[in-house]
């Protein structure tokens, strides 16, 4: 089975996935380009739905290579609003894990986030955080 089908299946199961199930996938997709990452995304985490999330998050919005929304969240009412306690954010094409991609550069945090291609609509993301391991990943759907 591909990585892309596996990695569908595992983000419609909404199980928990450990890192080290999904970095073996990751590595085998394409990198995403800065033109195919724009618009708004909605996301989702491996994590089964078991972590808490404070911030209601929606998902990311990419208006250009230097405006980004990276962290768009519900508010109570139902709506999307852009969350900037964090700050935002811009996309830059940077080498990682071999491969030139997609990188969303938050701008006043030390995080960035490398986009692989599932397919024409999904991406992975694997955000790193300095100082930390690089092991987060969470998915996005376009909107």
């Amino acid at each position: 089975m591909s990585a892309e089908s596996q990695l569908l299946e595992m983000i419609q199961s909404g199980q928990a996935f450990a890192p080290d199930q999904l970095m073996p996938l990751y590595d085998q997709l394409a990198p995403a380009s800065l033109e195919f990452m724009l618009g708004t995304w909605k996301g989702g985490k491996f994590d089964g739905g078991k972590e808490p999330d404070p911030i209601k998050w929606y998902g990311k919005r990419f208006v250009s290579a230097t405006h980004a929304e990276p962290l768009l969240c519900y508010a109570p009412d139902g709506s999307v609003y852009s969350y900037e306690n964090l700050g935002l954010a811009q996309m830059r094409e940077v080498l990682f894990r071999g491969q030139v991609c997609a990188a969303l550069i938050y701008d006043k945090q030390p995080i960035m986030d490398y986009f692989r291609k599932v397919n024409d609509q999904v991406v992975i993301g694997l955000g790193d955080v300095k100082g930390k391991p690089t092991d987060f990943f969470f998915h996005l759907t376009r909107a």
